[in-house]
């Protein structure tokens, strides 16, 4: 068995399983970190960039799609979800459509016009993202930025040595009926680093959005060109 393609199966498989708990957990404003820091904090990081047309690449229900349509910003918003892509259709506020990163990879011309910012909030899992880093940077403009926001690697690295690799997230603190335990691939902050230059990326701005009361990173957000 290809331990890492059925890795990747099981991410694919557990937003699945746990679309409609995703979507009432978001419904509800129940993820507590979101509801602090990190929504605020990719939604202002991708205002910064002045972008007019933006590819949210994981977009879920669609949030992030709906606050940057409200405030003038074409987006196109895709997921492997069909189940969270029909929400954001219902939802409204931005284009929406169910395409899987495998389908990325293979034809970047399938995402359309190049963009000025492409986002990938808490949306990169799997250990060879690579690949898909590199076509996205054939779907911007010359100029254009990339946005990623992801657990930050100290508060996630836990009781874990400070290396990277597998761990399993639970979704224990995200409240409602989560039915699938989620693995997903940890990277330390040069890991990153190094994943993006050989990517044809360059990290240009670094931020930690930071907890209001507990001063806890609570993401790591990264801006590239």
């Amino acid at each position: 068995m290809n331990v890492k393609l059925d890795r990747e199966q099981q991410i694919q498989q557990s937003w699945e399983a746990n679309a409609g708990a995703w979507i009432e957990a978001i419904d509800r404003n129940e993820i507590e970190s979101r509801r602090a820091t990190t929504d605020r904090a990719i939604l202002e990081a991708v205002l910064r960039c002045k972008p007019r047309q933006v590819l949210d690449v994981g977009c879920g229900e669609g949030w992030l799609a709906r606050a940057l349509t409200d405030r003038g910003v074409e987006v196109l918003g895709i997921d492997s979800s069909r189940a969270l892509v029909d929400r954001a259709i219902e939802l409204g506020g931005g284009v929406f459509g169910a395409i899987a990163y495998d389908r990325i990879i293979a034809d970047p011309a399938i995402l359309g016009q190049p963009y000025d910012a492409i986002v990938c909030n808490f949306s990169l899992f799997g250990e060879e993202i690579g690949d898909l880093l590199r076509s996205l940077r054939q779907a911007t403009v010359s100029d254009g930025h990339l946005l990623i926001q992801t657990v930050h690697p100290f508060a996630a690295c836990q009781q874990h040595p400070y290396i990277d690799g597998w761990q399993i997230e639970t979704f224990d603190n995200f409240g409602g009926d989560f039915k699938a335990p989620m693995p997903w691939y940890f990277r330390t902050v040069s890991s990153w680093f190094k994943q993006l230059s050989a990517s044809g990326w360059n990290v240009c701005e670094l931020e930690e959005p930071i907890h209001p009361q507990t001063k806890i990173p609570l993401s790591l957000l990264l801006t590239c060109h």
